[in-house]
């Protein structure tokens, strides 16, 4: 108890203290962002000597046990990284015998791929057929083509009857979106209503689509419903060529009035 109270006498002291490291962990990302552990005391070994000689020695080591392990840590993208040895460096070859790898570093002893250069492409067999050459092709969508995209929205027949359209009421695209049975999106979102002949229809409805099925149109001209075939966008040609398409037009309309002229005088 005398040897605690020396510290707080005015007789001068000698101090030494040494810190012992805490040991180093795999961690490689920002410590500042981690939480502390409930133990924030070093280990700590401090030898008090006085005049007399008589020397005290204070340990404070805090234990192991008692520390807490961080488990609340949120992995960031400043604090990700692979595991010690995960990633190995490429292997750098040399150029000659100096550099320790044989007198052709793996690159072999002749050969385009062992002269300086950029080598040779990607997928490039020697002149061969190559692979994604030899391999066949799917057509329409999946093999990448333009024809295989959608051009319509189709709905059946039996689907319009299952929604509950009543006799005199509008099938269009908005009508179909409104009774939730379309829901376009994407691409799809730009693209006509096309009506086909799964099914029947019981009720009278105007409906306007941009096309009909040769089924759907029967059906729905039997059933007494009115149809509007509603004009697609038209494709831009040349002022020159679209000239020569109505010059052809009005030929042929010519042509048709005549042989139809000609019916109703021999008739």
């Amino acid at each position: 108890m005398a040897a605690f109270l020396s510290l707080s006498s005015p007789t001068p002291l000698t101090t030494r203290a040494s810190v012992l490291r805490q040991p180093s962990t795999p961690f490689k990302g920002n410590p500042s962002i981690l939480k502390k552990a409930s133990s924030q005391f070093l280990s700590l070994q401090f030898q008090l000597k006085s005049k007399n000689g008589r020397s005290v020695v204070v340990l404070n080591q805090a234990s192991s046990s008692s520390a807490t392990p961080v488990s609340d840590v949120r992995f960031r993208l400043d604090n990700l990284g692979p595991q010690p040895g995960s990633r190995k460096r490429c292997k750098r070859k040399g150029r000659g015998i100096a550099a320790g790898q044989g007198n052709s570093c793996g690159f072999g002893m002749r050969g385009q791929k062992s002269r300086s250069g950029p080598g040779v492409r990607r997928g490039f067999e020697g002149g061969q057929m190559p692979l994604y050459r030899r391999v066949p092709k799917l057509r329409g969508i999946a093999g990448g083509m333009h024809a295989g995209l959608p051009k319509f929205v189709p709905v059946n027949l039996k689907d319009i009857e299952a929604a509950g359209f009543q006799d005199g009421e509008e099938v269009s695209l908005e009508s179909l979106k409104k009774k939730g049975l379309i829901n376009p999106s994407g691409r799809e979102r730009k693209l006509p209503l096309k009506i086909l002949g799964n099914g029947e229809l019981n009720v009278k409805l105007n409906i306007k689509a941009r096309a009909f099925s040769v089924s759907a149109k029967e059906k729905l001209e039997a059933a007494g419903c009115s149809l509007t075939v509603l004009p697609g966008r038209k494709k831009w040609v040349k002022p020159s060529v679209a000239k020569n398409i109505a010059r052809a037009d009005e030929y042929f309309a010519k042509k048709r009035a005549a042989a139809a002229a000609a019916d109703q005088a021999s008739a």
